[in-house]
């Protein structure tokens, strides 16, 4: 049986392989995807960033659970690190996921950042659309952690989770990570701390600037380790999906988040065409030595790169 047939059979190898497959930019994969898209859809994402050591991987694992016992089908993608020395990641997320491994309900899949800066893999896209076709009912993507660029998350799910903790920092911790844009939910973890109900204030207290929200974003108090109120955090989640659903906002939404994809795909696909061979990069190099010798400006290289490739398009 091929790969296709076997995602659309609820394969997890298949599923893994694909992603492996379009992660490493397979052309074969990238062609099995475009077969399968038609599939895609059904799944709800969830996105989950905050602060590293703010217990997004806890919090995963518990919401993972009782969504499992209400038997659906759950997907996680949990983004870690890459080092930029040696180009590996710990992929420690899967590991306090464990148990959650030998669910047949469940799928966990590491993935390193590879030095992309938004806090998700330049894969977590694909990748999403492949566990949707292999028939996740929920699709969790955990970020990195990364804090003030955090942003790309918004870009790729439905519902955003911001996990916040107290004693991170001043009373304007939340301004300053820029995060009241970001979550349609917040959760407080670790609770039980001192401060956690002065965390929770605080961000409700930022909410309330702002007038024209359509969606408040509730704010819940969670012990992750502890399983504390995270049925409540649920349904919080659930409630902006049915906000979503009713107002109109989710068609919105994903229309939005294509056209991005659309746009960064362009982006990316004349990048490469652009500078992907030993020549360009050559010539990118001393066009670089140029500018730090003051010999030329920036503007006017970004100027000459682009007419030169306009020119070889015309020739093509």
């Amino acid at each position: 049986m091929d790969i296709e047939k076997r995602i659309l059979n609820h394969d997890k190898r298949a599923a893994a392989r694909l992603i492996s497959m379009v992660e490493n930019k397979d052309p074969e994969g990238l062609k099995i995807l475009q077969n399968l898209y038609s599939h895609s859809g059904n799944a709800y994402v969830i996105g989950i960033t905050g602060p590293p050591g703010a217990g997004k991987s806890t919090l995963t694992d518990k919401l993972t659970k009782l969504l499992r016992k209400q038997d659906k089908q759950v997907a996680i993608i949990a983004v870690d690190p890459t080092s930029p020395f040696t180009g590996g990641a710990i992929l420690g997320d899967r590991v306090r996921m464990n148990d959650l491994s030998v669910d047949p309900g469940v799928f966990i899949r590491s993935m390193g950042a590879r030095g992309h800066l938004g806090g998700i893999s330049e894969g977590t896209s694909a990748a999403i659309k492949i566990l949707d076709i292999y028939g996740a009912d929920f699709i969790f993507v955990e970020t990195v952690g990364v804090g003030q660029s955090e942003i790309d998350i918004v870009k790729n799910c439905d519902t955003t989770l911001m996990v916040m903790v107290p004693g991170l920092g001043d009373d304007i911790q939340a301004i300053k990570a820029g995060v009241m844009e970001i979550g349609d939910v917040f959760a407080v973890n670790k609770a039980d701390r001192d401060g956690a109900k002065r965390t929770a204030r605080e961000i409700d207290m930022m909410l309330d600037f702002n007038k024209d929200l359509e969606w408040r974003p509730p704010v819940e108090l969670v012990i992750a380790f502890e399983n504390k109120g995270i049925d409540i955090l649920l349904n919080s989640i659930m409630d902006h999906r049915n906000y979503l659903v009713e107002s109109g906002k989710f068609i919105e939404k994903r229309i939005a988040n294509a056209k991005t994809e659309i746009v960064g795909m362009i982006k990316e696909r004349i990048e490469r065409s652009m500078l992907d061979n030993s020549q360009n990069e050559e010539k990118l190099d001393l066009l670089s030595k140029q500018i730090v010798e003051r010999n030329m400006d920036p503007f006017s290289v970004v100027d000459e790169l682009f007419e030169a490739y306009r020119a070889s398009i015309d020739v093509k």
